[in-house]
Formats: C-alpha cells, sequence, structure tokens
C-alpha cells in the first residue's frame, strides 16, 4: 500500500469518525485551527513538531498526514531528516522504525 493510499483511508477513515461524532469533530478543528494560527512558532515549526510527536508515539497515520502538510509548506529532505533525529533521541529504538516511516512517507509524496 503506497503513501498516497494509506492517507486517502486515513481521509475516508476520519470523514466516517466525524459523521458519528460531528460536535466533537467541529470542536476539534477549531482547537487545531487555534493552535496552528495563534502562538508564536509559525505554522511549518508547529508541524516539526507535530512530526516528532507522532513518530514518538507511533502513530502512522498522524506521521501521514503532517508529512503531506510539511510538504505542502516547503520542507526540505534535510529539514525533516533533523526532526527525525529528534524524534529518534526522544523516541528510541520505537521512534527509528517510525522515523524510517516518516522519510518513506516523504520520498514517497516528493518524488514526480
Amino acid at each position: 500500500m503506497t503513501w498516497q493510499d494509506k492517507l486517502s483511508d486515513t481521509r475516508n477513515g476520519l470523514r466516517n469518525l466525524n459523521g458519528a461524532i460531528p460536535e466533537t469533530a467541529r470542536a476539534f478543528g477549531a482547537l487545531s485551527k487555534s493552535v496552528k494560527e495563534g502562538g508564536t512558532l509559525d505554522f511549518k515549526t508547529k508541524e516539526f513538531i507535530a512530526l516528532g510527536i507522532s513518530i514518538a508515539v507511533r502513530c502512522e497515520p498522524c506521521i501521514s498526514l503532517h508529512t503531506e502538510t510539511l510538504v505542502k509548506a516547503g520542507a526540505t529532505r534535510e529539514e525533516i531528516s533533523d526532526v527525525l533525529a529528534m524524534a529518534i533521541q526522544m523516541g528510541g529504538g520505537p521512534s527509528m522504525m517510525y522515523a524510517a516511516k516518516a522519510l518513506e512517507c516523504f520520498d514517497e509524496l516528493t518524488s514526480d
């Protein structure tokens, strides 16, 4: 299964969940918007943090969504790699395995 397929499956699952719990979905969406638009850190930095946390907590769907967002935000492979190194330092061996998945996702999403 490609990362594009995984992104599609994740979005379909979220649409299904959002239909089942619309008030919670709207509240979570508002929280997400507030966090991303407010504060002193720029959007890309916040997404780097989200990717690092996604790796440390081993959330493959989160990795794909945040990697895609970072690709759209213009993140470079070197920047992504720096985040992966920090996530590995914080999460140890399991984070190493998920960091490999994140880099694979980035490479697929940026290949022509």
